[in-house]
C-alpha cells in the first residue's frame, strides 16, 4: 500500500510554491498518494495552522506523513522538526505551532536544518524527509536530537462556577465563528442548568441546536460542531460578518441556578 503524504500550508494556491514542492515530494518518492488538506491557511497563523492539523491528522491512515508549512519566517535559522505520534509522522517548521495541537510531544523530537543558502528550504526539507522514509531510514537517522524546541500555550477558556469566559479561534468558510470552548468545558461547567451565551451587543443564545437548520433562515444559533468546539452560526448566514465578531473576540456564557 502506498504511504499517505498530507500537506497543509499557508502558502496560497495562487502562486508556483506549492507546485515546486509537490514536484520535488513527488520526484523524492512517487510510491505515495499526495493529499492536499489546505494551502488557505491565513499567513503566518500558526493558531488556524492548529486548529485545523489537532481536528484532521488521525482521520488518516496510520503511518500517514503529515508535512505542515506555516510561518517559516519565524524559522530563521532553518530549523524544522520532526516526530512520530499516535502512528503518524509530523515534519514541520520549529515555531511553536504543533505545541498547539497536541497537549503534550514525544520525548523523541529530532531536527532537521535546511540550506541557508536556499530560497525556498521547506521544499528540500520535505522532500528529503520523504525520501529517507521511504526508503527505511529511522526519524534518529534522519535528524538530530531537538536542541531547543519552541512551545507556545494555546488561549484557554476562563471557567468559574457561574460562567465561561471563552474566545474566537477560528471563522471557518462559511463564516461560522468557532469557539475554544469545548462540549467537555462546557457540559462539566454547565452541570445541567440553563446558559446565555453573550457576545458583543447582541441578544444572549439561550439553547444549543443539533443542526443549522434548526432556527429560521437568517437567525443565530449556537451548536456542538464536528471538532466538538461551540460554534456561533446563522442558518444560511455569514455570521462573523452580520455579527461583528473575529478571531480573539471574546465571549461569556453565564450559567442561572434555579430559584
Amino acid at each position: 500500500m502506498n504511504r499517505v503524504v498530507t500537506l497543509t500550508t499557508d502558502l496560497g494556491n495562487q502562486d508556483y510554491y506549492v507546485g515546486m514542492m509537490k514536484g520535488a515530494i513527488l520526484s523524492a518518492s512517487s510510491g505515495m498518494q499526495l493529499v492536499d488538506i489546505t494551502h488557505e491557511i491565513p499567513s503566518y497563523d500558526i493558531v488556524q495552522g492548529a486548529y485545523i492539523l489537532r481536528n484532521v491528522y488521525n482521520h488518516f491512515p496510520p503511518g500517514t506523513v503529515h508535512l505542515i508549512s506555516v510561518n517559516n519566517n519565524y524559522n530563521v535559522q532553518n530549523i524544522y522538526i520532526l516526530f512520530e505520534k499516535d502512528g503518524y509522522f509530523f515534519v514541520g517548521p520549529n515555531n511553536g505551532l504543533f505545541s498547539l495541537v497536541f497537549e503534550r510531544l514525544p520525548d523523541q523530537v529530532f531536527e532537521l536544518r535546511g540550506s541557508k543558502g536556499g530560497a525556498f528550504p521547506v521544499r528540500d526539507i520535505f522532500s528529503k524527509v520523504i525520501r529517507q522514509l521511504d526508503r527505511g531510514d529511522t526519524l534518529n537517522e534522519i535528524g538530530d536530537a531537538v536542541s531547543n524546541l519552541v512551545m507556545r500555550m494555546n488561549l484557554q477558556p476562563v471557567v468559574t462556577r457561574s460562567h465561561i469566559r471563552g474566545s474566537v479561534i477560528h471563522v471557518d468558510k462559511f463564516e461560522n465563528v468557532i469557539l475554544n470552548i469545548t462540549r467537555e468545558v462546557f457540559e462539566r461547567a454547565r452541570k445541567g442548568r440553563d446558559f446565555a451565551l453573550f457576545f458583543k451587543r447582541f441578544e444572549p443564545i439561550t439553547t444549543i441546536s443539533e443542526h443549522y437548520f434548526d432556527v429560521p433562515v437568517g437567525e443565530t444559533l449556537c451548536l456542538i460542531n464536528s471538532a466538538d468546539h461551540l460554534e456561533i452560526a446563522i442558518n444560511m448566514g455569514k455570521a462573523a460578518s452580520l455579527l461583528g465578531l473575529k478571531e480573539d473576540e471574546t465571549v461569556q456564557i453565564d450559567f442561572y441556578d434555579e430559584p
